[in-house]
């Protein structure tokens, strides 16, 4: 048995779908349920018994003491996070007291639970944290890729409680001898990704007839990372990875902002052509950096192929191709998250901003 936290979210629910198909050990999973958090992500799941799905927090630690006493998992899976940038700049204190508070609670619970463990048992369990590229700040054109050595930089109020987490997590292997795992990953994408971040945004708005908004020049690079290969990469950090240390997961797929967004129109071009015949990047349209945006994030994941073998499965070009099918093929999904709300939010970020 293992425990997932925020196994409801994008990168979470596809953990938890990928592991209980790749095997029959059975998951806990505890998703608070905010509004990216979806249920129906785990629909395929609802029937089988090896899935046990709570709705709580992170940070109610009697829930988390109750949930580790009952179920007596071998691992805990740390995925629980506010994790949006533009979120943070207009309402921090979300970021703070899942990330920070809630992480903090979450490493109280499972210490005691730990400490309690016979020796064999302790010995084997492992708490993996699951944490961002972001929190090393912002790289410069010709700089190198992000290794596990550099020094943190955040410069967003996401990246900044990230940080923090990270850091807690350090500290209670130093202090406490914890077994904990670290885990920095770059942009994720793919199926189940809540419409607000870049590529479903494009895929969703393309397909509404809706401008394509860029930030700024649309020249911000990310290293993009297909998220069926972020969750192999994390049960292989999880099965085999040193106890304290960090490793870093990347696609080796450094693309701008602007190239992505054009990859994805002349997808949709191919696939689902407009009515009128005009390629779909004629929807886009540039609005308002936001603040402190950072120019560069590339992750060197050497380390995790140099000791445990593993490297991405997925190109870009493949990759985001089936991440484009998959939208296409689920319209319902995409239609009952982009809701009322998330309507609200958008005008909210990218309103009056062109």
């Amino acid at each position: 048995m293992i425990l997932v936290t925020g196994g409801a979210g994008f990168i979470g629910s596809n953990f938890v779908l990928d592991w209980l198909a790749e095997n029959d050990e059975p998951v806990v999973n505890l998703d608070k349920l905010t509004y990216a958090g979806n249920r129906e992500n785990l629909a395929s799941l609802a029937a089988d018994p090896r899935h046990v799905f709570i709705q709580g927090d992170i940070g109610d630690a009697d829930l988390v003491a109750r949930l580790l006493a009952e179920h007596r998992p071998r691992a805990v899976v740390n995925f629980a996070a506010e994790s949006h940038v533009d979120r943070s700049i207009h309402g921090p204190e979300d970021f703070i007291q899942t990330n920070i508070v809630g992480t903090f609670r979450l490493l109280e619970a499972v210490r005691a639970y730990w400490n309690g463990l016979p020796e064999a048992e302790k010995t084997a369990f492992r708490c993996l944290h699951v944490s961002t590229d972001e929190v090393y700040g912002s790289l410069g054109k010709d700089d190198p890729a992000f290794r596990e050595t550099n020094r943190y930089e955040p410069n967003s109020p996401y990246s900044a409680s990230k940080a923090a987490s990270d850091h807690l997590v350090r500290a209670y292997h130093h202090t406490y001898g914890l077994p904990v795992l670290t885990t920095n990953c770059s942009n994720n994408y793919g199926p189940y990704h809540f419409p607000e971040k870049l590529i479903p945004l494009v895929i969703h708005n393309a397909l509404q007839g809706k401008p394509l908004p860029i930030y700024g020049d649309g020249q911000q690079i990310r290293d993009w990372l297909y998220v069926k290969d972020h969750c192999s990469a994390i049960r292989r950090v999880l099965e085999a990875g040193r106890v304290g240390e960090t490793y870093n997961v990347g696609g080796w797929n450094e693309k701008a902002n602007l190239d992505v967004v054009q990859t994805l129109c002349a997808i949709l071009d191919e696939l689902k052509p407009r009515a009128d015949g005009q390629s779909y990047a004629a929807q886009i349209t540039y609005v308002k950096d936001r603040p402190g945006h950072d120019r560069r994030y590339a992750i060197d994941a050497g380390k995790l192929e140099r000791e445990l073998g593993w490297k991405p499965a997925e190109t870009f070009e493949t990759g985001i191709r089936k991440t484009v099918q998959w939208y296409l093929d689920h319209p319902g999904w995409v239609e009952n998250v982009t809701s009322g709300a998330y309507r609200q939010w958008l005008e909210t970020q990218y309103g009056g901003k062109q």
